[in-house]
């Protein structure tokens, strides 16, 4: 096979793998026999009993819908993603979605949406709430009510072995990719560059803008970019997926912020009463300590449900 082939069929294989979350083994529970985590679309939810304090709360307009809505961009395995059947949302993010809804004592219906028009979704309506690994940030408080639910971070991976060297604090003049819409684009590697590098006298890191962390997978493995700045979670599981393709950098990238992720839902909305009630239930429960044990997200445990 010739070199430019094979990068380009690698690279298909990348996406194919992280689109489906392929068959990596895991210590996972499969009713069915299987140990694979993305094989396995178990409701975690199932025979959980709604929070009678949050479901005082709810909104007489949702009790006579029965139902509530979530929107979620299922491409960033392993918090928000699809399993193998490429219909079942899995992940921490709907099994926090599904454990909120038992709670309230309502059906759920998943949306499927590109990261970037969650926002705009929920504040025109067409959304209830979100869980996708969002955190509060200023802009985005101004439009949306946000409460804590996990606590992550960031890191940077780079091609297996790091042949280029790079350190979280020698990114500069390097192409770094980013997700569209995520705080990395918008707050943290302008704040790196800006620390690191530009204060420094050396060359501003080029932040490379991609749609998703499948097409940032893909162009570093095809060396397009040289690196990768997005939540730790799923370099690692990138990695796990993928062995002796990419390097996760250690430690973590100090932004100088906390990383602290919460559910959200539009500003003001009667909503969040109840939503938060429901959420600190969760928090509260031992479906949430499987959940993050299921997706070896365990150090992400938080125990206060904070409406920022």
């Amino acid at each position: 096979m010739k070199p430019g082939i094979q990068v380009r069929a690698f690279a298909a294989a990348v996406t194919a793998l992280l689109v489906l979350s392929a068959c990596g083994p895991s210590a996972g529970n499969d009713p069915g026999g299987n140990d694979s985590k993305t094989s396995n679309t178990a409701d975690i939810s199932e025979g959980v009993q709604p929070d009678e304090a949050a479901v005082r709360l709810l909104p007489q307009s949702f009790k006579d819908k029965g139902q509530v809505t979530v929107a979620m961009d299922l491409h960033y395995p392993p918090t928000t993603f699809l399993a193998d059947d490429n219909t079942t949302p899995i992940g921490l993010n709907p099994d926090m979605a599904r454990l909120i809804a038992k709670k309230l004592g309502l059906k759920l219906k998943f949306e499927n949406t590109a990261f970037d028009t969650i926002i705009p979704g929920i504040d025109g309506g067409r959304y209830d709430f979100t869980a996708t690994t969002m955190s509060p940030t200023d802009e985005r408080l101004k439009v949306l009510d946000m409460i804590d639910y996990f606590n992550g971070g960031l890191s940077v991976a780079v091609a297996h072995g790091n042949p280029l060297n790079i350190t979280n604090d020698d990114m500069c003049g390097r192409n770094i990719a980013v997700t569209k819409g995520s705080n990395a684009q918008l707050k943290h590697l302008p704040n790196v560059s800006r620390w690191t590098c530009e204060e420094e006298g050396k060359p501003a890191i080029n932040g490379v803008t991609l749609p998703n962390i499948q097409e940032a997978l893909t162009q570093l493995a095809s060396k397009r970019v040289d690196g990768i700045l997005y939540d730790t979670v799923s370099l690692v599981w990138a990695d796990e997926q993928q062995p002796d393709t990419f390097t996760v950098l250690t430690p973590q990238v100090d932004t100088r912020s906390d990383h602290v992720v919460a559910v959200a839902l539009k500003k003001g909305s009667p909503l969040t009463p109840a939503l938060q009630a429901a959420v600190q239930s969760v928090l509260d429960s031992p479906e949430y300590k499987k959940s993050l044990a299921n997706w070896g997200l365990e150090e992400g445990a938080i125990t206060e449900a904070k409406l920022n």
